[in-house]
């Protein structure tokens, strides 16, 4: 499960996020959360049945950007590695 934050609307995008790549065995680590900007590190799991069910890097940046882009607007720049 993720850490929380000091913000719920942040962590309500994290735990969502979180449940999909989980469904697959990967998992978010919160780096920080500073102002305006998030950086999560994200470990992809592995599903040997279905490798491209398993989510991007590219796909967990852009489905946390557009989810806090409506749930938390204030932050602008996401890092996800």
């Amino acid at each position: 499960m993720v850490q929380s934050t000091s913000d719920t609307s942040v962590d309500f995008v994290l735990e969502q996020i979180e449940t999909m790549v989980a469904s697959e065995g990967g998992t978010l680590d919160v780096v920080s959360v500073d102002g305006d900007s998030l950086k999560i590190k994200y470990t992809p799991g592995v599903n040997e049945e279905c490798p491209e069910c398993v989510p991007t890097l590219d796909m967990v940046t852009q489905f946390l950007t557009a989810s806090l882009g409506i749930h938390a607007p204030h932050i602008v720049n996401v890092e996800v590695s």
